[in-house]
Order: structure tokens, then C-alpha cells, then sequence
């Protein structure tokens, strides 16, 4: 979605980071054509320190950033930001083909009335697509720029810089590419607590996102086993770095009402996709995010979902030594390795 600034001499190491809910998370990968993971480490938040990627807290989240960055033993303070929002508009839109530079000027004033806010107060971009003619098509993106700023002046607070902000759902694009053939249209859904994003892509491109407010966890239950392990922490070698995790004990252990209503609006979302004109229907799916682990929601998307359904870890997608993740932890990460491979691989 743009960038705060680039260092003058280029870090040999990317970190990407998350605000979630129920978490700060984060991870550091090598550069180059083939990243490594160094570092990763996942932190839970207080109840009300956050919601999706909105700061409501700043002083609860940087006491879990300091906590992050001490046991994860990160080498870098400047990290690519991933956002995530009910809040966040994200669109097909036309326009007429013009400079990209000339393009940002204009955006503002071409797209006010599809805005919730005024464009001054919103952070704006468009990733484009195709072209016909002198018109242009692709995803528009707009975010309210008092979220991203409390996210930024957050970070501040223990010495962390924001270098970019990314969406999270084209880091989900990115990072299963490698997965599917490279003509290949696949769905990427990552399965949060309380908020479901989905992207539609093909060779790695975004044709298609939604983000979807569903609840599929039995979150007080997992908020009570994440305060009973409050003090359990488990550190795992990641390379030079190393892993924090929290230990959760049996979270997942309990089937949640919403798991049907899950299946029914992601087979709903994939069938719209479907259906629109040009469209080729996903040929796979591949499920992340933490909310997979809840009992039964795999068999419910297997049942509902009329393609191929695969489980996705953080193992699969990049190479890394040392102790694997926690499994609640090894699928959030799938995502924030998405958004640090969209600057590791430059």
C-alpha cells in the first residue's frame, strides 16, 4: 500500500509484522531469490489492546512489541507493516490509464465518493491488473489514515520504524504461488478469530479479495488458555534467531458455532468470484490462519468448497532450520511471510 521510506543502504534482512486482536506477530527472512526464515515470534495482546489491525491500546502493544522483539531477537527495528480490516476497502475499479505517479494524484479526487471517509483521511492505493485500451483495471484499496498512523506511532514508542504497509491479503497471494502452477487460479483463505480474509489469485497476482467478518473460534475460551500459559513461553531456534511462541494447550478443542456459517460464506464468496465475467474459477484452495486448527472447520470446507482443500503451514512455504512452530503459530505465519516476501525477493 505504499512506503514510509527506504533506507539509503538496503538491510540484508526484511521483517514483516501484524497487529491482530489477539496478537503481534512477526517474522525476519533473509534477501534474495531465495529467502530464508531467520526469526519468527508470536505474542498475545490483552483483551481490548487491539481489533484487526486498529490500535486501541498503544501502550498494551508496545509492551507486547518490546516482549516481541526481546524473545524473537530480531536483528531489525524496521519492518514492512500487514493490515488487515473489516474497515478496509478493497474494490475493482476503472480508470484511465495514466503515469503511476500521475495516478496517485488523481486517485484521491476519482474515488471520494466510494470512500466511508473524506480521501484526506485515508490511505490510498491501486494495484493494477489489466488494460484495455486507454482504460485501466484492478483493486482499488483504501484505509482509514488514523489507523495506520496509531499502528505507526505505536511502533515508535519502542524504537521500530514502518518502512512500507502491504495488505495482507496480497501477501496471502504471494506466498502460496509457489504452490500452484504458474497459470494456475488458486483461493488463499487465512482463518482468523474473528475476521477471514480471501484472495483469488493467479501466478501470485491479487484478482479478487474479500475480507470477511466471521468469528469461527471460541474466543473466550482461547483468551482463558492463552492467560493460563501466560508464563509458559517456547522458544525455538529459527536460524540465527529465535522462535517465541506462547504454549496454548488445548485451545482448539472445541467446535465452534460458526463453523458452518464459515463454509456457507466462503463457498458463497468463491461462487460470486466464479461467476463474474472473464472469470476462471479457483482450482484449489489453500487454508491458513489459526482458525483452521478449530475442530471441524477442514471437514466443513472440504464438504463446501467444491475444489481441492489443503492445510497450509509456514514449513510449506519458505525453508527454514531449527524447531518448527507451534501449529496455531505455523499457520499465522503463513500470511506475514507473504508480506516480507514482497520486499525480501527486491
Amino acid at each position: 500500500m505504499g512506503h514510509e521510506g527506504r533506507t539509503r543502504r538496503m538491510a540484508k534482512t526484511i521483517v514483516a509484522l501484524e497487529v491482530t486482536e489477539e496478537s503481534v506477530r512477526a517474522v525476519e527472512l533473509s534477501r534474495g531469490r531465495k529467502p530464508h526464515l531467520i526469526a519468527y515470534g508470536e505474542v498475545p495482546l490483552p483483551l481490548g489492546a487491539a481489533r484487526d489491525s486498529e490500535v486501541l491500546d498503544s501502550g498494551a502493544v508496545a509492551v507486547a512489541l518490546r516482549q516481541l522483539w526481546t524473545g524473537a531477537r530480531f536483528k531489525s527495528k524496521s519492518v514492512v507493516l500487514g493490515v488487515a480490516s473489516r474497515r478496509i476497502l478493497v474494490r475493482e475499479y476503472t480508470t484511465q490509464a495514466m503515469r503511476p505517479d500521475l495516478l496517485r494524484e488523481a486517485l484521491p479526487f476519482q474515488v471520494q465518493d466510494l470512500l466511508p471517509v473524506p480521501a484526506s483521511q485515508a490511505v490510498l492505493d491501486f494495484f493494477p491488473l489489466s488494460q484495455n485500451g486507454d482504460q485501466v483495471s484492478g483493486l482499488l484499496v483504501a484505509a482509514v489514515a488514523d489507523n495506520i498512523e496509531q499502528i505507526i506511532g505505536t511502533l515508535g514508542k519502542v524504537k521500530l520504524r514502518a518502512q512500507g504497509v502491504d495488505l495482507a491479503a496480497f501477501g496471502l497471494a504471494r506466498v502460496t504461488a509457489p504452490l500452484a502452477a504458474p497459470d494456475e487460479t488458486v483461493a488463499t483463505i487465512s482463518i482468523g478469530d474473528h475476521t477471514t480474509q480471501v484472495v483469488v489469485s493467479r501466478g501470485g497476482i491479487p484478482q479478487f479479495v474479500r475480507i470477511l467478518p466471521i468469528d469461527v473460534a471460541t474466543s473466550a475460551s482461547r483468551r482463558h488458555a492463552i492467560e493460563a500459559n501466560a508464563d509458559a513461553l517456547e522458544y525455538a531456534a529459527a536460524g540465527n534467531g529465535a522462535g517465541l511462541t506462547r504454549t496454548r494447550g488445548s485451545v482448539r478443542t472445541a467446535v465452534s458455532p460458526g463453523v458452518s456459517d464459515l463454509a456457507a460464506r466462503l463457498r458463497s464468496t468463491l461462487s460470486f468470484f466464479a461467476t463474474r465475467p472473464g472469470a476462471i474459477a479457483p482450482s484449489q484452495a489453500f487454508v491458513t490462519g489459526a482458525g483452521a486448527a478449530v475442530e471441524g472447520v477442514m471437514p466443513a470446507l472440504n464438504a463446501a468448497i467444491d475444489t481441492s482443500v489443503s492445510m497450509v503451514t509456514v514449513g510449506d512455504v519458505i525453508g527454514m532450520t531449527g524447531q518448527p512452530p507451534a501449529l496455531e503459530t505455523a499457520l499465522n505465519l503463513v500470511g506475514t511471510v507473504g508480506i516480507a516476501l514482497g520486499e525480501a525477493r527486491r
